[in-house]
């Protein structure tokens, strides 16, 4: 049985991968070029093809008091649709940004997530035998970014669980979705095997507990962080009137700018550093609308 606090810290790594947020964003509305989930929103980022997305907005429409159930609930039907449009409707984008920045919203992603993906890797991983935090989190991982039965099969080959012993099966596991990863025909998935790299170093250093603190992509998991209140939301990035400005604009053109991609600091977002944010974006396989949300940051801090 793991502890609340090791329950925090396995997802939190897992919404680092996700949103480059410990806490996950709950606003984050991401496109990326060749994703078949298509749209993807929210904390630990569910998807339009799933129908997950359908499932959270309806929940969200349904309960007394959500502040922006009623733009959101026009878009029910297509949603149940897995509508594909969907992906470019500008109008729904901010409605799901805004929606995340509603407690209501934040407290039904957190048992959306808990009910529909937590829990579950829990029993898959309590019914190979597996129980340390580690591996809650390797499996959790699998079932947010997808293929965890797929993958689990193949090293199933190699020895099982009650066979091979718990870390030895995990880190079987974690090679065998790397190299799946890395050599995978969507160019997307290639460029996440930095969640099997991060597993990997976890197991050499033999923290199976997820003892705090530790490091995940450049930032220090802390009880103290953990334990304590998520900071406001990181307000989203876009071209505006009168234009945003201040210290997270000029953060994000002097990022552009470090990653060759030319961009006047001004820290002032106008029409030149949209269009510098569309190129870097293109250049990684985001949609490219010039938004600077969860998924664009991520990608920012990732290839600083």
């Amino acid at each position: 049985m793991l502890s609340n606090l090791q329950k925090r810290t396995a997802q939190a790594i897992v919404n680092i991968f996700e949103t480059g947020s410990p806490w996950g964003d709950y606003g984050s509305v991401t496109v990326t070029r060749g994703d078949t989930g298509h749209l993807t929103y929210g904390r630990a980022q569910t998807t339009l093809a799933s129908g997950n997305l359908h499932r959270l907005i309806y929940s969200y429409c349904e309960t007394p008091g959500s502040r922006c159930a009623g733009p959101l609930s026009a878009y029910l039907e297509r949603l149940e649709r897995r509508d594909i449009s969907l992906d470019t409707e500008t109008a729904l984008h901010n409605h799901l940004r805004e929606a995340g920045r509603d407690l209501t919203m934040r407290y039904l992603q957190d048992r959306f997530f808990d009910e529909h993906f937590w829990f579950p890797a829990c029993e898959a991983a309590s019914s190979l035998g597996l129980s340390t935090a580690l591996a809650a989190s390797v499996v959790y991982d699998s079932f947010i970014h997808g293929s965890w039965a797929r993958m689990r099969d193949e090293t199933n080959r190699l020895g099982r669980p009650e066979t091979l012993g718990e870390r030895r099966w995990v880190g079987n596991y974690v090679n065998t979705r790397r190299r799946w990863l890395a050599g995978h025909r969507n160019p997307i998935l290639r460029l996440t095997t930095y969640r099997m790299d991060c597993f990997v170093d976890l197991t050499k250093r033999g923290n199976w507990t997820l003892a705090l603190p530790l490091r995940v992509r450049g930032f220090k998991l802390t009880r103290e962080l953990l334990e304590g209140e998520p900071p406001a939301p990181v307000r989203t990035l876009r071209l505006a009137n009168p234009p945003m400005s201040g210290a997270d604009v000029r953060g994000t053109q002097e990022a552009l700018n470090r990653l060759q991609v030319p961009c006047n600091v001004s820290g002032v977002f106008d029409r030149d550093t949209a269009a510098a944010v569309k190129r870097f974006q293109k250049s990684r396989g985001l949609s490219a609308d010039g938004v600077v949300g969860a998924a664009t940051r991520a990608a920012l801090k990732a290839f600083a």
